[in-house]
């Protein structure tokens, strides 16, 4: 990934403390969207839309079928990792 395409996705990330819990909280490990909710203390709606715009962003990835709609499991992508490691090693979050 070219610096500048990393940085922009940093900035994307930690310009919603939304989306900094959500790839927080699956840095630790698959999950779905109320436990997330749950373990952050957020609204399951914020959860929503935090995983829809890191999913468009290829941060993270559904792990269940599309058609699927209670118990939704997401995971952090190999592409989020980076972007979170950059983000934790920068204290940006």
């Amino acid at each position: 990934m070219a610096d500048f395409d990393q940085w922009d996705e940093v900035s994307y990330v930690i310009s919603s403390r939304y989306r900094v819990e959500t790839l927080r909280r699956l840095s630790e490990g698959p999950a779905t969207p109320s436990l997330i909710a749950d373990d952050r203390e957020m609204s399951i709606a914020h959860v929503s839309r935090a995983l829809q715009e890191l999913r468009e962003s290829e941060l993270v990835d559904l792990l269940v079928s599309e058609d699927r709609k209670k118990g939704r499991v997401y995971d952090i992508t190999k592409k989020g990792v980076d972007i979170w490691e950059t983000i934790e090693r920068k204290n940006m979050a």
